[in-house]
């Protein structure tokens, strides 16, 4: 099964969270795409920004299952961009929140995200894995 971790990548815990998650969902098996794990954008070259552009999207094209941090207020940009398209191509979303805060009073993150996404909560990362493959095994059903 191959796994899709949308997440933001810009902050040194967000990379070693993201890290950490991406060897737990590892040891339970799953194959994992993660952006952070790609050549880094170096330069200002459209070409450059391409091939990093078709690299995300070729891994969610071949992905089974999206797992994205959602934690913030607002969902990283990025992580949202990948979340509409793994919507459009009908593939399984699961919302990891370590994050209390609220988006709104009626909603946990944006209701164009918290709709489609099976959201699982936690703060440690052995627990967010295990939400993850026990929602992917229901999922499969």
């Amino acid at each position: 099964m191959k796994v899709f971790l949308a997440a933001p990548i810009f902050s040194t815990a967000e990379r070693e969270f993201n890290s950490k998650l991406a060897e737990e969902l590892r040891k339970r098996g799953y194959e994992v795409f993660l952006a952070q794990e790609l050549p880094l954008l170096n330069s200002e070259s459209e070409e450059d920004k391409k091939k990093i552009f078709s690299m995300d999207l070729e891994g969610l094209e071949g992905s089974d299952v999206v797992v994205a941090i959602l934690d913030g207020i607002d969902v990283d940009s990025g992580v949202a961009f990948e979340l509409g398209y793994a919507f459009a191509r009908g593939k399984p979303i699961i919302g990891v929140r370590t994050d209390h805060r609220c988006f709104s009073p009626y909603e946990e993150v944006n209701l164009m995200i918290e709709v489609p996404a099976t959201i699982v909560r936690g703060n440690d990362v052995r627990e967010l894995a295990e939400k993850v493959d026990g929602t992917v095994k229901r999922l499969k059903r």
